[in-house]
């Protein structure tokens, strides 16, 4: 499976943007799929995660509220509505696939086998 992330993009707090991740390759829609980040100086963290027929979500406790993360199957597309931005959000956006055995619960990057290029998100204040 190949992931291509895009729409990152530098913009003030309380902006919103979208981010999307393409999947191709051996049925990419039957992988739970996940948004991740990495700050500066930081560990990669999990943002949400979805399940592989889109009708289970997970978020980190910084997202809930602001951030919805939906899939387009027929489109090989996941997305990542990001709302209210705070200069904390400011990271580099990855997303990941894992195995469906793997559920959208799971928060440890290594349990994500396949990942996207990074697309990176400027926060300014």
């Amino acid at each position: 499976v190949q992931l291509q992330a895009y729409g990152g993009g530098l913009v003030q707090a309380g902006a919103s943007l979208r981010l999307s991740c393409v999947a191709s390759g051996s049925s990419p829609n039957t992988y739970t799929m996940a948004w991740f980040r990495q700050a500066p100086g930081k560990e990669r963290e999990f943002v949400a995660g979805i399940s592989w027929r889109g009708g289970s979500t997970n978020y980190v406790d910084s997202a809930k509220g602001r951030f919805t993360i939906a899939r387009d199957n027929a489109k090989n597309t996941v997305y990542l509505q990001m709302n209210s931005l705070k200069p904390e959000d400011t990271a580099v956006y990855y997303c990941a696939a894992a195995h469906n055995f793997v559920n959208e619960f799971t928060t440890t990057p290594k349990e994500y086998f396949y990942w996207g290029q990074g697309t990176e998100v400027t926060v300014s204040s």
